[in-house]
This record gives structure tokens, sequence and C-alpha cells, in this order.
């Protein structure tokens, strides 16, 4: 009922399926017995044959015949014997599976015809097949091979896989298969047996010997059995062959007759369940399904499927089928669904559907096998299945069983006992544990054989190899020997090796039978037994005639990763392979799972294990496909190893064990931005890693028994072989010490090793000095690109004529427990590596010439057996590599393998590290050059992993130059570092960037000594004795008393909430690189907006160094303060705000000074407005308040407010609070009251202030010395407050200073306002330099307002006689500009430098004379803020330097400085140098000394070498000849390279001719040859009217160019300015494009050559003469049939909405877009065939508008031209609104549909996108909706900060920001990089 049911519901579907009427056939024989008689007839229909009795019974197949013959077969069988009987070959064709071949062998059963089997693959060549050289007895004779024995000995040839083999290997065959007739390499020829017969009725049998004729025999057949070409992979047949064979098509079983038979082979099995699972079959072998692209199903492996169904009657029908068809695994989403819908139909899938539970309840050994109760479902089933030969074992071993395992572990048993498995999972998922655990139930010896890309079928089956006499035999592989003894064999890596390799065991898998090399052949044990019986025959004459008896208890288990769906490769499960296994897939372990294992093994788990378990299993979990992959990384071993580590090492942090497990370090900077944001949602931060402080240098301790790092300590290890123990050159620094404390602790546990990282970070050196600590001897071996597993394990050689293999580094450490160091392991293939699998993980391994490496603890160990390696306990591995991925093209050796060692990234040292190791190698070299080296590289090394530079420099490169310095001090720094970058010297952009960035730091590349440009020099005006100052105590003075009465007042600090500080990068730049100037160094504060510069102030250091000081800048609005230090990387910001309140609109006015003695490090703050002072330790961010007796009243805020508003012309401003630092490096200061009379001296270290008031209104106080004020009066008269006696506590003692003219005597001095003076002397000879007399007296240097400078000779210590007044007036000069209205906001505009004579101002711009300005710049004066204007005493000199404009100001501080002389303020630094700080929060460092500028001048000088002068020979080489005119040239029709000379066009290195590289040609010239390139002083030399003619000439040819293209000049300029913005970034997307295909160029090794290298495992064929012994490089040839490699396709989604056009003129958000567009077009040309690529554009009009086809792409610059005009034109005239989220999911759904390689979206937009209403949640979503499609957004217009919101709300990796387009390319690589992560 259940039959016609389903059958009636398939209908159509099944129609071409069911039995065709035909004519009833029936098999006779015309004996009684079938085979006893001699002249037995067979009969089937009207044909009959004749069999005769075989010669060899035993190579007749048996067991193939059924007893009932169904019509399909009788009618092949028909066919066949009619084909034998007319002596044709056959061919027989048909779907893949073992059909084919069982029809072959049940027909030569049925006609007892002796067979010879071939599989073929691409591994067979001639003697394969024709004869084999073997030697014997030291003579190479030759054998014959199965083509030649089937011919000789009339038996039949069956070869079986003809698609696989080579082309040109079968053509060898066609005269046999033809004619009969073949030549044989030993010079015999085989004749048909009609010919043979005629000459043998003419001559005797021994001439025809004599004459090497060999008799064909007339029952020699053929049968060849193939697939389909092009519907399955591989060669189609050549036609000649072709022709020669008669063809049948083998179609799988009819529906009727499938089920008829399965029904009659299982009758108690559900009808119903046995229809459905037909029905599903046959529906997906149907034409419909065939047009979805869906894999064959493999029918053939039905009848397993149903005895799996009658011996479990609840097992679901869905769960069997899946076994044999896991379609999940590798179909896409669309094939899915198309199974799922089949299934549903036939209801064999439910929607609830969960699966049957299994679980194994008992196992039973009896009589070799064992006996297995399974329960399965509700019912348990008692099921014999194979066993082992050894004692099964219990779970005491290691294994941890879960309820899934379990459940997993009953359905293998199922699987097992009816055949092979493949089980397929993730790596690292516990696959080999589960199947180890099987065995150990069963008693079966596992014999692991490791499968690789480049394995031969030879390797697989038997390998060649001598005895001791020199004799070639054939050895036994691991597998077959597993077949001969009854082992579990485990293929692992069954995705690994070639389809056509494992095409050898189909017939092992099938059948259980197998042909050998060396004419073995394995039967079958029942099939074995039965020719034993029948022909009487013994074991020994079984052996000698070649046949073996498989162990009944023989199984195959395959271990495979997952296919990868939808890519172009890795997809290795095809229809060939679905027919040989039962599939099992095992997924990566449930959270719970894993955690229960690690409590099982370890204890409890602490909580950073289980946030790393949450964390690995949110990876798992994730949609993202870069997340996701990251997720490989952690595996269930890897977290296994992390859980043991954790458990005696719990310090670990946890997010350094992700990053640890995943190699963070070198993963794409998207997957990097991933990672962290999963890790955000664990709140684990990443750390800030340019401003962490290196951590504390481990303590190490060495003793003779133990070392000890840190907090780690191990035995050191005993060892006899000292010599083998690594000593090396290594410096302790802190970071490698911390590494090696980390390897250490991993070594110590047992774990194997692998060390990742780029060239030269020192892996080798920290390697071999923990062996050297440790003690342990060393292995070394070196992998490059022709590693084979061969030279891996072992290295042949032929020695006296015998084969011998020696042992490699790899087995030596074995053998002797040292530690082997693989090195370059990226360098070899990783189907290579990928061999050490077995050693890693279970101790084992094969070697190839047969030995065996086993575990200590495994019993054949200890048999003695010398083929028997065992493991040494303390044999170790340590893997080195660089990291994937360019520059290195290496193989991603983490990612095959990583899971399976301790992975460690190695990266450059820090900062501090790296300065210590260098300080190590060059102990005299200047500390102040080894800073520059390690930031500059640092900077370099950081632009490497942004791939701006293709190279990634390390420390290696570094330290040369380090070693150098040392070695050869005098050698100027510039030409040392070009050891390292004339290697960038031919690349013009990395030039340029390499060049950038060490000027950056002060590494003088490139620099001339001539290149010395400092400020214009003015003379000073003559010095002159202005007048005198006196004090006067007497009647003539103002004052009625002179002692001020002191009020003391005792204060607390108050505390106020600390703040904590905020670190921000400090980006100096070196400008003493390229030339010499006042300018030091330069770098900008990371400054808000709205931020107004108010204070700055340095904290000398007490070395006297610049470098050193500690420069404090207080901005306002809001208040804040930056500290920094030059010579360091990081600026502390404290958030002040709090603490002040200034109104608004009132100019903020602050002070501030740093304090010393005990006291040093701090600051104390005052603010102007409110009267605050605060006391600031920046470091910790702790504050104090200092309470002052008075504060602004509101009054004083209105007249604040009033003087901002209406100007200070309309409100004069009367009093303010001041307070005078000049003393507080002593800890005290005055604070004062402009405009009053209040004075308070506070002392802030005894915490004590004195008050008091003066009777005249103050306008400004100096500090001259510790006990000297200069008070100025408010009506200009001066006044020395000084300190009469040390008991009084402060200065009170009032003293009216007198001045007047000395000239005239009369009152005044015109000095003006006096600005600063200094509180210390200038030296005797700086003062009696500016004098011009010989002078020794106290003085003081003063700022006055009308004066360059002033000098008081004899103040203030002689105030009581006359002083003499000396000064520079500033008389008034021509300037440039007008006079503004406002003064400065600060009097911080002046630093007085008293040891060397100098006054710095800040001088604005309308201020300085004209001659300071440069002659071209006399009216445009565009970029100068202000000027220095040095003021030398000594020199009498004037010097003005300028200050650039800011680069970045914010309107509201334009504005608000708009109305100030200056917006620059300065302060003094140690070493008489200056600090200057403009409103862009720019800071710069200057030195203004005369004898210091020296000094540096020289020590620069030194730096940048002053040429070869001082060397006594020089060679220069030149062209010797000199240029004509330029001219064309002559064309090549050769093409040949032309290198110098003037005569052909397209040549190198030449002179007048279009070409590359040479001088006076034309114009550029490139004809696809290399380029020899002449320097560039060659080429200078070229004469003007030559240069002028090569300009004219490139010139007419750029016009005739455009004509061709039909390009106006006008239209060539419009390009060019777009072209040109771009060219740059151009180059380097061209570079990164070719960069991502330079590994698939790499040649690959081609086997059986006539010559080139000899191939290691054609040794013996080398010895017997054969010639194909060789293999060569060579572009490979992609095999017939394989999927074709597709293009990646790219679509660009433009936005050329009318916000592009109507902001274009605020941030050129058009202009960039089509700048874009510009760059993806000539940066893709050339790439088309790897890289196809739309341009589409919306707007408010439409959602896909093409500018660009992927099938016409632009060819030239017209064409590129006309696109972006209409892109503007678009922009300019559409409709508004947006559809960038129709645009987004239009992309990407129609990508989705095409057949690619890879495919990405780029969608470039502003981020205009909350205007339209549209949600960062639906963007997010559309760009995402298709996992296949990588679609990413790139933002290049923002009002404000808008991208960079809209960015964060994105998801991770998805969305960039571009506001400059040369980051752009660097985008475009981190998303391919991205991308070749996610599919990994």
């Amino acid at each position: 009922m259940g039959f016609n049911l389903v059958q009636r519901r398939v209908g159509v579907l099944l129609r071409v399926l069911s039995s065709s009427r035909t004519k009833s056939l029936h098999l006779n024989f015309a004996s009684a017995k079938r085979y006893d008689s001699s002249d037995v007839t067979v009969s089937i229909g009207d044909v009959s044959k004749s069999v005769k009795q075989p010669t060899h019974p035993q190579y007749v197949p048996t067991k193939y015949l059924p007893e009932d013959l169904s019509q399909e077969l009788l009618q092949h069988l028909h066919w066949m014997l009619q084909k034998d009987v007319l002596g044709q070959d056959i061919f027989l064709i048909g779907r893949p599976g073992p059909l084919r071949r069982k029809i072959t062998m049940q027909y030569l059963q049925m006609t007892k015809r002796e067979v010879e089997y071939v599989s073929l693959s691409r591994d067979t060549t001639e003697s394969d097949l024709k004869q084999r050289r073997e030697i014997t007895n030291g003579t190479s004779n030759y054998f014959d091979q199965c083509a030649v024995r089937a011919a000789v000995q009339g038996r039949v040839l069956v070869l079986e896989g003809i698609e696989k083999v080579e082309r040109n290997v079968l053509p060898l065959l066609n005269n046999l298969l033809e004619n009969r007739e073949m030549h044989l390499e030993d010079g015999r020829f085989l004749v048909p047996a009609a010919r043979y017969d005629k000459l043998l009725q003419e001559h005797t049998k021994e001439e025809l010997d004599s004459w090497k004729l060999v008799r064909v025999d007339d029952d020699f057949r053929v049968i060849a059995l193939g697939l389909p070409v092009p519907q399955y992979i591989g060669n189609p047949l050549d036609p000649p062959l072709r022709s020669r064979f008669q063809a049948r098509d083998i179609k799988e079983k009819s529906f009727k007759e499938q089920f008829d038979s399965l029904r009659s082979q299982h009758p108690n099995l559900d009808e119903a369940r046995l229809s459905a699972l037909l029905s599903t079959a046959y529906a997906l072998l149907s034409p419909e399904s065939a047009s979805l692209s869906l894999p064959d199903f493999p029918t053939d492996a039905l009848p397993v499927a149903a005895k799996l169904l009658e011996c479990f009657p609840e097992m679901n029908v869905h769960d069997v089928m899946y076994r044999l068809y896991p379609y999940k695994c590798f179909l896409n989403q669309e094939g899915k669904g198309a199974v799922e819908d089949i299934l549903k139909t036939f209801d064999v899938l439910q929607s609830n559907d969960a699966g049957t539970k299994c679980a194994i309840k008992n196992i039973s050994p009896f009589a070799g096998k064992a006996k297995v109760d399974i329960q399965c479902g509700s019912k348990i089933s008692s099921i014999e299945v194979p066993m082992g030969l050894s004692k099964p074992m219990t779970s005491q071993d290691v294994f941890v069983s879960t309820p899934y395992q379990e459940q997993l572990l009953a359905e293998l048993m199922q699987s097992h006992m009816l055949g092979d498995i493949c089980l397929v999972g993730p790596k690292g998922s516990g696959k080999s544990a589960t199947i180890n655990r099987l065995a150990n139930m069963l008693g079966y010896m596992v014999e692991p054989i490791i499968l690789y890309q480049d394995m031969t079928s030879r390797d697989l089956i038997q390998q060649r190899t001598t005895l001791e006499n020199g004799d070639t035999v054939w050895q036994h592989s691991p597998l077959v020997t597993a077949a001969l003894e009854g082992k579990l064999a485990v293929l692992d890596g069954i995705h690994r090796i070639h389809p056509s390799t494992l095409a050898v065991v189909h017939r092992l898998v099938h059948d259980r039978e197998l042909h050998l090399y060396d004419g073995q052949r394995i039967l079958r044990h029942d099939r074995y037994d039965e020719i034993k019986k029948e022909n009487n025959l013994d074991d020994v004459s079984m052996m000698k005639s070649g046949v073996l008896r498989m162990h009944p208890s023989f199984r195959i288990i395959a271990l495979a990763d997952p296919p990868i769906i939808g890519g172009s490769t890795g997809q290795w499960l095809s229809p060939e392979l679905l027919s040989l296994f039962m599939y099992h897939e095992m997924r990566a372990l449930s959270l719970a799972e894993e955690l229960s294992i690690i409590e099982r093994l370890y204890g409890t788990v602490n909580p950073a294990m289980k946030k790393v378990l949450n964390i690995t299993h949110s990876l798992r979990s994730s949609v993202d496909p870069t997340v996701k992959s990251l997720s490989a990384s952690i595996s269930t071993r890897q977290l296994l190893r992390i859980a043991r580590r954790m458990a005696l090492y719990p310090a670990d942090s946890v997010y350094d064990i992700i990053h640890r497990a995943c190699l963070s370090r070198f993963l794409p900077s998207l997957a990097q931005q991933a990672l962290n944001r999963e890790l955000d949602g664990f709140d684990l931060k990443a750390p800030d890693k340019t401003f962490m402080k290196e951590s504390a240098f481990p303590d190490t301790t060495l003793t003779e028994d133990s070392i000890t790092i840190g907090k780690t300590t191990v035995p050191r290890h005993e060892t006899k072989n000292k010599t083998k123990v690594p000593d090396v050159l290594f410096y302790d620094v802190p970071q490698h010490m911390q590494k090696l404390e980390w390897l250490i602790q991993d070594f110590n546990l047992g774990e194997h090793l692998l060390l990742v990282g780029n060239q030269g970070v020192g892996k080798n050196k920290l390697v071999d000095r923990m062996l050297y600590l440790l003690n342990r001897p060393r292995e070394y071996i070196q992998l490059h690109r022709d590693t084979t597993v061969q030279t891996l394990t072992i290295q042949p050689t032929v020695q006296g004529g015998i084969l011998v293999y020696e042992d490699s580094p790899l087995v030596q450490a074995v053998k002797w427990g040292h530690v082997l160091v693989v090195d370059e392991a990226d360098k070899a293939p990783t189907h290579v590596t990928c061999i050490l699998k077995t050693l890693v993980e279970s101790g084992e391994m094969i070697l190839s010439d047969g030995r065996r490496i086993v575990r200590k603890s495994d019993a054949r160990a200890h048999t003695g057996d010398p083929r028997v390696i065992p493991l040494h306990d303390d044999f170790r591995m340590i893997v080195l590599a660089n990291r994937p991925g360019f520059p290195f093209l290496g193989n991603d050796f983490f990612g095959a393998l990583g899971d399976l060692f301790s992975c460690h990234a190695v990266d450059n040292p820090s900062k501090e590290s790296e300065i210590a190791l260098l300080k190590n190698y060059g102990p005299d070299v200047p500390e102040e050059i080894i800073h520059k080296l390690v930031k500059a590289f640092g900077e370099l090394r950081d632009l490497a992993d942004q791939g701006l530079v293709s190279y990634p420099y390390s420390t290696r490169e570094v330290v040369n130059i380090v070693r150098h310095l040392q070695k050869f001090p005098e050698e100027p720094l510039g030409n040392v570092v070009r050891n390292v970058f004339d290697f960038d010297s031919y690349n013009k952009e990395s030039k340029e960037l390499v060049i950038k960035t060490l000027h950056k730091h002060g590494i003088p590349v490139g620099a001339k000594p001539s290149s010395v440009f400092l400020g214009k020099e003015l003379p000073l005006p003559q010095v002159q004795l202005a007048g005198k100052w006196m004090a006067h105590l007497g009647p003539s003075s103002p004052l009625n008393k002179h002692e001020l009465v002191l009020q003391e007042n005792f204060f607390k600090l108050k505390d106020l909430n600390s703040v904590t500080p905020q670190v921000h990068l400090l980006d100096k730049t070196e400008a003493r690189s390229a030339f010499f100037s006042e300018l030091q160094s330069y770098w900008t504060l990371p400054m808000k907006e709205s931020n107004i510069i108010s204070a700055l102030a340095v904290d000398k250091d007490k070395s006297n160094n610049q470098q050193k000081d500690t420069i404090h800048v207080l901005l306002a609005n809001p208040v804040a303060l930056m500290s920094m230090v030059p010579s360091g990387d990081s600026i502390n910001e404290l958030n002040l705000s709090r603490y002040f309140s200034v109104p608004r609109g009132i100019y903020p006015r602050f002070s501030v000074a740093p304090l010393g003695k005990d006291l040093k490090g701090c600051l104390v703050v005052h603010e102007e407005s409110s009267n605050t002072l605060l006391i600031i330790d920046p470091p910790v961010g702790i504050v104090k308040k200092v309470p002052l007796p008075t504060a602004a009243s509101l009054f004083e805020e209105a007249k604040g407010i009033a003087k901002t508003f209406f100007g200070t012309s309309m409100y004069k401003e009367k009093e303010r609070w001041c307070f005078q630092t000049d003393m507080m490096d002593q800890n005290w200061g005055v604070l004062y009251r402009v405009g009053g009379n209040y004075v308070e001296m506070i002392d802030i270290e005894k915490l004590t202030s004195y008050s008091f008031t003066v009777p005249f209104e103050l306008s400004s106080l100096h500090l001259v010395g510790p006990h000297s004020w200069l008070i100025e009066a408010a009506d200009g008269r001066k006044y020395v407050l000084e300190k009469k006696s040390d008991q009084v506590p402060c200065a009170n003692h009032l003293v009216y200073l007198d001045e007047f003219d000395s000239k005239d005597g009369e009152k005044g001095i015109t000095l003006g306002q006096i600005k600063r003076c200094e509180s210390q002397p200038m030296d005797k000879f700086v003062l009696s330099s500016a004098i011009g007399n010989q002078i020794d007296a106290p003085n003081r240097l003063l700022s006055t307002e009308k004066t360059y400078a002033t000098v008081a000779v004899g103040f203030p210590e002689l105030k009581h006689s006359e002083n003499d007044i000396y000064l520079w007036p500033r008389s008034s000069v021509e300037t440039n500009g007008h006079q503004q209205v406002n003064s400065p906001p600060t009097n911080s505009t002046s630093v007085l430098l008293k040891d060397c004579g100098q006054i710095v101002r800040c001088m604005p711009e309308w201020k300085a004379p004209k001659e300071a300005f440069p002659e071209q710049n006399d009216k445009k004066r565009s970029g100068v803020a202000a000027f220095l204007e040095i003021t030398d005493v000594m020199s009498q000199k004037l010097r003005y330097i300028p200050i650039p404009e800011p680069s970045v100001m914010s309107p509201y501080v334009a504005f608000l400085y708009g109305s100030t002389d200056t917006s620059v303020l300065l302060a003094g630094t140690s070493g008489n140098g200056v600090v200057s700080l403009d409103a862009g929060g720019s800071i710069r460092l200057w030195e203004t000394g005369l004898a210091n500028l020296e000094r540096s001048l020289t020590a620069w000088r030194n730096n940048i070498g002053s040429g070869q002068s001082n060397l006594q020979m020089t060679i220069q080489s030149e062209s010797g000849k000199d240029v004509s005119s330029p001219k064309f040239g002559k064309v090549d029709p050769t093409g040949a390279p032309h290198v110098g000379g003037n005569t052909w066009a397209g040549g190198t290195g030449g002179r007048d001719t279009a070409g590359l590289g040479g001088k006076g040609g034309p114009y550029r010239l490139d004809a696809g040859h290399d380029v020899h390139q002449l320097s560039d002083e060659e080429k200078a030399q070229v004469p003007e009217h030559v240069r002028r003619a090569a300009r004219e000439m490139a010139q007419k040819a750029f016009k005739q160019r455009l004509k061709e293209i039909k390009m106006s000049e006008y239209d060539g300029s419009l390009y060019d300015q777009f072209s040109s913005g771009v060219s740059k970034q151009v180059k380097s997307l061209r570079v990164i494009l070719s960069n991502l295909q330079a590994k698939s160029k790499e040649r690959q090794w081609v086997r059986h050559q006539t010559s080139g290298e000899m191939d290691d495992t054609k040794l013996i064929e080398g010895l017997t003469g054969e010639k194909t012994i060789y293999r060569r490089r060579a572009e490979k040839e992609p095999e017939l049939g394989t999927p074709q490699q597709k293009p990646k396709r790219l679509k660009i989604v433009v936005d050329v909405s009318g916000s592009m056009y109507r902001f274009n003129s605020y941030d050129g958000r058009l202009d960039r877009v089509m700048e874009a567009t510009i760059l993806v077009m000539e940066a893709f040309e050339g790439h088309e065939s790897k890289f196809k690529y739309d341009i589409v554009g919306h707007s408010g009009e439409s959602y896909d508008l093409t500018f660009v086809d992927h099938n016409n792409p632009p060819r030239n610059n017209k064409d590129r031209l006309d696109v972006i005009k209409t892109m503007h034109a678009h922009s300019q005239f559409c409709m508004s609104g947006d559809h960038t989220l129709e645009a987004t999911k239009h992309a990407v759904s129609t990508l989705a549909t095409e057949d690619c390689d890879e495919a990405f979206v780029l969608v470039l937009s502003d981020a205009n996108l909350e205007r339209y209403g549209i949600p960062p949640e639906r963007f997010g979503t559309a760009l995402t909706s298709v996992p296949s499609v990588n679609a990413y957004a790139v933002f290049i217009g923002s009002l404000g900060d808008q991208a960079d919101r809209l960015k964060m709300k994105l998801p991770a990796g998805r969305a960039f920001v571009c506001l400059d387009l040369k980051e752009l390319p660097q985008i475009l690589q981190q998303i391919f990089a991205s991308s070749v992560l996610s599919s990994r």
C-alpha cells in the first residue's frame, strides 16, 4: 500500500526511471554444474560463448554474480557477450559508483575470465601499463605489467578511471587495441594471434622467439570504465582512443528493480520507509534535480541504508539518508532548500525532526566479532560488528565523554557494522579522539595515515625500495598493512588529497579488493576462502600466485574538514566520494559540553576560563563570517590547552588569551576590529598599547638545576650532547623576558610551540635562548617551497647502487629526545607540513621508508623491531613561521595546524625594550640617535600594518644600523640608514613615504650640507646710554613712609576631587631633517574645536635637557591642562572645567607656573577673573585649592562682559588680579591687583601668606631678585620693594626709584611699560659684549614696550647709587600691515635668555619690518601667523623667524583671535631654548642662541655627511655618451630588450629615444622589459635645448594620443585635474591588486619529466634506467573539467544625489566621489580577468543608474572622463531625495545571483542618512542581508562627526570613514584581506 501511494505521488517525476519493456533474457549454462566442465557454454538470449577453464582460477573474479539475475543486468551482460564474441573492446560509461565495475566483474565471473585490473590516476605512467624495470641480482630487467600480461595470457584488462589519467598516456594502447600490436621496451613485439599463427606455419617457434615476437592471445579483451566528461571532472576521451571502443551507458537500477531487490533482501523492513528512502534517492537523480546542479545521490549505497532501517526499526529515514547524502555540508542555501523540498514531499523530513536518539548499551566480543546492543529510539537492537585483534579498552583512558559524543559513537557503531565511514567536522573538534575511542571500544589498532595534496597513488598503496643487495622491491604502505592485518585505517585529511589519487582505493572500499603495483592482489576474505576451497589451494600456493587475503576486520575511517560551500576550491565532496563512505558530521561541542570536559579534566573552572568559553561560543555563533572564521582558532583542542595552562598559571588575562589563540596581531585590521568589538561585549577593552608602560623586568635566576624567570621556575635538562645546545648572543630586555617566561611555561606543560611573526623580530633568538636556559639540545630544519614529505622525514640517497635513507633532523630529534626547531614553516606547502599532525597529536608517524614512529606506551615500541622508532619522552617541536599574507606570501601554517600548537605571536620589541636592546648593541651610540631610530622604525611598522608600505621593517634592520654606528661612529647617520632603505629607492611612492617618516623623526636622509635656512637677520640699532635709575629716600621721594605693615596669614590647602588623566598620542615631527633652521621639532595638541590657548609653562629638567622638560599647556573653553615631555610619546590631559567658573563672554586669563624643591613636578594655576589658585599634580590628577582672601565681584564680571562686547575703547579696564610667578621655583609667588593697591606674597611650601597695601595704584610688579621687587605704578613711577633683613619674612621696605635722562637730566626715560624683567644677572662676558665695554657689575635684562632691549647696570643691588640704563630704541620701521586695535590676550609673548643675551618676542606680522618677509612674498604673506623677533644684544643683531599659521583652527577661535596682535604664546626651556604655542594647538621647539645653533649645525652636518671628499678613491659610472636630439626611435620587430644606446624605441637606460630609465628622450615608453635606470645626476646633465626639444616632442605625442581617442586638450586637462590627485593612490591600489594575485601565479612542480631536477620519489626508477624521473617548476595548466577560476565581482555604488552637488563646495564630496571613481577605473585596468567591476549610482530619481558595466569597462581616459561627467551632470540636475537603502539592497541581491569567486559591494556615500529618515539599523541589515556578498559602506562626506557616529552604529568592520582618498586603497586591501580570512 505504501509503495502504491508513493508511486502515485511521484508520478511524472520518476517516469524516466521506470523499467522499459524489453524482451526477457535468461542466462543458461550448457553443463549441469556451472564450473565443473571444461567446455561450458554460456548463453544469454541468442548469444552464446564457449567458456574455457582458466589457467589461474585465483585470478577469476568470484562471488560477484548473484543467484537471481535481473533483466537489467541480463541486458548489460547480453550486450557485453555480443562484444566479446565480436572481439571488440568495451567502454562502460555511467554515473560515479561501483555499478560499472561490478557488472564487469559479474561478466568475467560468468565467462570464467582472468582479470588484470588497473585503477588509473594522474600518476599513472607508461611503465605502469607496459613494462617496468626492476633490479634483480644487480641486473636491470624488464617485467611485464598489466596490459602486456593480459595480452599475452589472454586475460581481460580492466581500465577504471579513464578520465583521470593524464593525456597522452593511454594512446600508447591504441595500436594494441586496434591491431593487437605493441612494441615493448625490452625489444619484444606483440603481434596479433592470426599473424603469429601464420608466421608459425612458415617458421619455427625458435625463430619467432629469436625475432622477439610474442603472440597476443585471442581471448585478450579490454574493458574501460569511465565517467562522462564534461558532466564530471576529468579529461575527455582522446578521439583515436574513443574510436577503438564500443560504449554502453550503465544506468542505475530502476526504481522498481531496486525496490523489489531490497524488499527481498530485507523482508522485515517496512515498505513505506523503504519506499520513502528510494523515492527521495531517485527524485534527487531526476532531470529536474540535475537542472539545479545537485550532486548525484549514491544509489549504490541504498542496500546499506536499507540494512540500517531493518536493524533499527525506529531509526529516522532522514538520518539514514543523510549519512549517504550529507547535503547540508556541501550545498548552498538554494541547494539545501531544493533537497529539503524533496524530503518534505515524501514525508522524510518533518518540521520538528530532531533525529533519533541512540546509545550503546553493551559490547560483547565473540569469535573475532563483537555483539553490540544499541538503543535506537525506544528499542534495543543487537548487531554484529567487526572488531580488532586487541583487547577492548574500557573508559579508563583519557577520553571524557559527553551525551553528544555518546550519541555520535552509537551512530558510528551502526555505520561500522556496514562499511567504511567518513567523519566530517571542523579542526580541533575531537574527530581523532572520537575515532580513537571507537577503536578502543572494539579493540582496534589504529593505523593513522596522513593524506596530503601531492600524495601519489603509489604513496597510498606501495613504495619502491631496495634490498641490501640492491634488488628493487615494493613495500606495502600502511593502508595495505592495515588491510592485511585487520587494523582500523584512519585516512586523515581526505579533503586535501587529489581525487584521482584517491580513486585507487575505490575498489578497496567497494569490493574489498586491491591490485598492487608489484602484481599482487588482495581479495576479500570470503572470496579468498572460496577460491582456496574450490581449487584445493593452500595459503602458500595462493601467496606464490600473488593473491593475499584481506582481514575481515579491516575498516577505513576518513577524517575531513567541512567542504567550503560556494568556493571554487575546497569543495572536495564529489559524487564519486559520496559513493565511498557513510558520512557523519561532527559539530563543535556546545558550551555546556566543553565546560563539562574541562571540569572533569582540570577541576573547578575559574571565572576567567568561563569567560573564555563564553567568548568562544559567541564567536562560533556569530552571523558575521569574519568573526565566525576566528572561532576556528579556538577549537575544543585549543580550549583544553588553555584550560590546562590556566589551571597552573591562572594569572593570564582573558583578553591576552583570546588574542594569543587567534594570533590577532597578524589578522587583517577588519578582523581585529570585529574581534575587539566582540570582546567589548564582555567588558574586555583593548589596552592602548601606545601608552602602556613596559612591564616590570622579570627577574632571572640561572643555576645548574633550574631556571627562574619572573614567577616561573622549571628544572634544567641534563644532557650529554652539549654541542647541540644553542648558545647565541642574547640581551635581556623586558619584552623578550616576558615572552620567554610564557614560552617556558608552555614548554614545561609539554606543549609543542608555534611562534609566528615578521622577519627579524627575534623568533630564532628567543627559541635558542630558551633552549640554552633549559639546557635542551636542538635539531634544526629549514623548510622551503620545494620541501616534500620525503625530505621532511627522511632523505633518500643511492650509495653503491643501494637506496639508503638518511634520517632527517626530525627523526633524529624523535630518537634522541631533542627539540626539533622547524624554521620557515610557512614556506613549505601546507599539505607537506600537515604530515606533522599525527606526530604532534598522537605521537605517531609513518616514514616513507616504511619505518614507524610510535609512543613509548605503544606495545610495538618494546618488540625490538628495527622498523619501529619509539618517540622519546623529551621530544618537543618548535615551529617558526612568518605571518600569513603579503609581503611574505607564504602558506597559512597557523590556519592549517595552528590549534595543534601553543601559539605565540612574536612582534617587534616595544619602544622601551627596543631602546634597551639597541643600547646593548651600541653602548657608544648617542642615546638621541637610538631614540630617533626606534621611533622612525616604529612608525614605519605601523605604516606596514596599514598597508601603506609593503615591507615590514624589523628590529634586525635597526640592530644592523646601530652595530654599524658602534663600529664606525664617524659615519653620517643619513648614510648608514641607506643600508636598509636603498631597497626602496626605485619605488617612488615607498621612497617618498619612507623619507617623510625618517625626516619626521630627525633622520636626515637626502639632505645637503647647504640646506641651511635661518631667520632673516637685520642690524640692531646702536646701544644708547638712555639715563639712570637711583633710589631716593629723602625729601624728593613722594612716599611718606617706607616700611609697609605686613599681615601674616596661615591657610590650609583644600582638597578637591582628583581628576583621572586622559592620555593622547604625542606625534612629534623633527624639523631638522631635510634642512636646518632654528625650528627643532613640532607637534599638535589634540584640542577640541572650541578650545582656546590660555597659558604656557615649562618645568625645566634638572639635567638642563630641553627634551626632558615638561611642557604644560592650559586650555580654556573648557578648561583643561595638557602636560607632555618632548622626548616622550604621550600627552596627559586633565579636565579642570569643574574648578573654574569663568563667565561666558570673558576672555579667560590664566597664569601657570611649575613649583620647585620638594614640590617639583607640581604646578600652580591662577585664573584672574575669579581669582582662583590651584595646585595640581598632573601625573596623578590630584588638585588642591589655595584659599585667597578676595574674589571677583559680580560687578567686575559685568565689567568684563561689557569690555568683551563693546571693546576696550568703550570701557577702560581698571582692576584685575595678577599672580607673579617668577619665583615659583622657590615655591612662592605674589598676588596683586592691577589698578588697586593690594599685594599678597603667598608661600606654598610654608602654607603662609603676607599681605599689605601700597600707597598708589599698581600697574605691574616684577621680581628682580629673591629680595627685590620692581613695581610700576599706574602713573608711570617706579618703586623698589626690598627686604631689609632676614628677620622680615617678606619684602616690605618701599623705595622710590628716580629715573632721569642721561643727556639733559630731565625726568623720565623712554622705555614704555616693562613687560618682563630677569631675576638673575647676565654673565660679565655677555654684559660686556652688549654694552661694548668691559664691565662687571650687577645687571638686569628687561623687555620693555618701546625698546628692543634694555639693560639696567648696577640694578638692583646698587640701586642707591646711580644705575646706568642702556637700551636699544625701537624706531619706526616700514611694515606690511595695519595696526590692530586690541592688545594680546596674554603677556606670555616674550622670553628673556640672559645666558645668550637674547630677548625672544612673538611679533604679529603687521608689526614685522618689510625686510623680514621673503622677497617673493612681499605682498602676499598668507601662511604666516606671526614672527619670532630675536633681539641678540651680544651680536647686535635682529632675527625674524616666521611662524606658520595654524593648520586647523575653528571659526570660533579664528574670530576670537582676529582682533588681537598675536595668537602665539612663548616660554623658555632648558638649554636656552624657546617653545611656542599657536591658536591651533601647534607646539614648536626653537633654538635661537648662536652658540647652540653653531653646535647643532655641526652635529647636523656630521649626521648628513659632506659627500665623499675624504675618501681616497671614487668610482663613478657614466654612460660616456652625450645626448643629441630627442626622437621616437626605431621599432624592433623582434621585441628584444635594448639597454643603452639611442637607436631603438622602448629601450631602457639609453638616450634620445622614447623609453624608460634613460635621458634626453621625448617621453616615456614601456615595451614590457626590465628597466635599467640611469642616475638622476646623469639625467641632470642633459642640455637645456635637448630638454626643450624633448618636451615639445612629448607634447606633440600627447596631442596625437588625445586625437586618437577623440579627446580635446581641454578634456585632457580636465581629466588630469581629477586623475592627478589620485595618481599615487592608483599605484598603491594596483600594487595591492597585484599582490593579491602573486601567490596564485606561483609555479608548481610538474612530474614525470625527462629533464629537470631529480624527483626523490623516483630514485628507484632512476636506478632501473627509466627516463621520466625528473620534475620541474612550470605554470601548471588547470585540469580539464575542473571548475574555472572565477573572477571576483565588485559593484561600487556611488551617491550622485542632489546633496552631493549641494555640499560639494563645503567639503568637496562630489569631487571625492569622482576621484574615487577614477581611482577604481584606473587601478583595475588590466585586472579585468580577475576583477570585474560595475559602477552604479543612486539619487532621488533612481536606485540603479549604470555608469560602468563590467562587460564594457572604460578603455581610455576619454571613456573615464565621460563617466565622471555623467555623474556630475546627474547630481546637478536630478530631483532631491535619497535611495541609498534601495541601491544597496539591489546591488547586494543582484551580485548574490552571479557565479563568481567572491562578491563585494562598496557603497560610497555621504553620511547624510538621517535627513532622509534612514535608520542605521536598516542600512546595516541591507549590508549584511546576503552572507555570500561582502558589502561595505565608505562615507566620504560628513557634516561634523556624522560619519563617525554612523559608523559606530553599523555592524563591525562594515563601515569606513574616508575623508581623504589616500586611505581608499588601504580600505580595499582590508576588505579583500578580511574576505580571505572569512573563507578560510
